[in-house]
């Protein structure tokens, strides 16, 4: 009932325009009718005919092919999830403010208007329901702006990318782009600013000022790897980048990959995020049975290049997860366990909203204007993230009543774990079945122990 009860609060915000403490244009400026000439043009720039299909390039570049096609990118425009809140979108907007996720899933379906006021999916042509495809990054020309699609696309242009001396070919002209080897080409569109100037997404930023930056280490370095082999058929070997495009999401949709495939995609995403923490425990050798327990947990970011966690920070959740147990084998204290449903008990939980009091995560969350949390951006006036720059770290203290342990050697174990979104958020957008599956990662562990006198 407590989660019906939620859908609906949700229900009346996303319905009830002639509310005006419910309207999210209050939170900024009114852009009922944005309109970017770059990125949401008011008029086509083009027909989206004129980019070819990634089908077309997968005759001579089957291994690009063959990995981008597992790839969040070729997910982006099909993914249930993102489907989900851009209808959201729609029905908050009456189709106003469609083409605002849609403007990076799909830069080719929105310049040429194809996606436009009131679009439907199941309507969009197949070049443009491939999301994020081979055209769509390789006829990319500049980078005018570093967020919301801030890139040129030019369908008239040669293929460009990282190699300087491309090989002739009678498929298309081709061209070498630094651009290809910078973060900039990343940071157009994962770097992301709601209608109300609220930044949303910020990794280009936060590499920018990061020890990686400093040290001259990219985007592509981490996420596209290099591999020996051909660019296209019959070429030489040379260094060339996968196409998987590797981050933490995992595609719920059945089909799309195949359980090997799956497999293989979580245990990438698995070694990515090894290594990214440390996780370290602060307790004394011994304490008084019935005195409080100081204990002090540390977690360090060790990526170089941006916060943990980064990107869609509003709905991923890294938190700690930590027990103490007594010499009878009693648990005297936890921290970071799920509800029934699977969710932190936060202010999401069915079943324990605010149940876990000590509850740690690094992440960000969204306030509306009256203080409360809600999950879509739209409707915030506040976005407060306690994610961890590139080589800090957070320190919290948690108090432990040891009144009842007893006495002799305490044990604590603490992970950090992560996913990448919440069951409930699968849960209020009807896809309930997913959200059961969702994979979670140890990030790191650590443990300790001392003696109750």
């Amino acid at each position: 009932m407590k989660f019906r009860a939620l859908l609906l609060g949700c229900l009346c915000l996303w319905a009830c325009p002639g509310d005006p403490e419910a309207t999210p244009l209050d939170a900024g400026p009114d852009l009922a009718n944005p309109i970017d000439p770059l990125s949401m043009p008011a008029a086509p720039l083009w027909s989206s005919d004129r980019f070819r299909s990634a089908e077309t390039c997968r005759a001579c570049h089957p291994d690009h092919y063959a990995e981008w096609r597992t790839s969040m990118h070729a997910y982006a425009m099909i993914d249930p999830v993102f489907r989900a809140l851009v209808q959201v979108r729609q029905r908050d907007f009456g189709g106003e403010r469609d083409a605002f996720c849609t403007q990076c899933h799909s830069a080719i379906g929105t310049r040429s208007r194809e996606i436009g006021p009131g679009f439907r999916f199941e309507d969009l042509s197949p070049v443009v329901l491939e999301g994020v495809t081979c055209e769509a990054c390789h006829r990319i020309s500049g980078v005018e702006r570093l967020y919301n699609s801030g890139h040129h696309l030019d369908p008239d242009g040669p293929m460009r990318g990282p190699i300087p001396d491309p090989m002739p070919t009678e498929a298309h002209a081709s061209e070498g782009s630094d651009l290809f080897e910078r973060p900039e080409l990343c940071g157009a569109c994962h770097e992301v600013i709601e209608f109300s100037g609220l930044p949303l997404e910020r990794p280009y930023t936060e590499w920018s000022v990061s020890p990686a930056a400093r040290e001259g280490r990219t985007c592509q370095d981490c996420h596209l790897p290099t591999v020996q082999g051909p660019a296209a058929l019959g070429g030489p070997t040379r260094a060339r980048h996968r196409h998987q495009f590797v981050g933490v999401d995992l595609p719920i949709t059945d089909g799309f990959l195949t359980p090997q495939e799956r497999d293989e995609l979580q245990q990438r995403i698995a070694g990515l995020l090894g290594g990214t923490a440390r996780l370290s425990l602060g307790v004394p050798e011994q304490l008084a049975r019935g005195q409080r327990l100081d204990l002090v947990v540390t977690v360090q970011n060790l990526i170089a290049g941006h916060n943990l966690p980064t990107g869609s920070t509003f709905h991923r959740q890294l938190w700690l997860e930590l027990t103490v147990t007594d010499a009878a084998g009693t648990i005297r204290y936890r921290t970071g366990q799920l509800d029934p449903d699977g969710d932190l008990q936060d202010h999401f939980s069915t079943h324990r909203p605010y149940g876990d009091p000590d509850l740690v995560r690094f992440g960000s969350r969204f306030v509306d204007k009256r203080g409360n949390p809600t999950l879509f951006p739209w409707l915030a006036a506040e976005h407060f993230s306690t994610a961890i720059p590139p080589g800090y770290a957070r320190t919290q203290t948690l108090f432990v009543d040891t009144t009842r342990a007893a006495p002799g050697l305490a044990q604590i174990q603490a992970r950090l774990r992560f996913r990448a979104m919440p069951p409930f958020l699968l849960r209020l957008l009807g896809l309930e079945s997913a959200a059961s599956t969702l994979p979670i990662y140890e990030v790191a562990t650590a443990s300790a122990a001392l003696t109750l006198e």
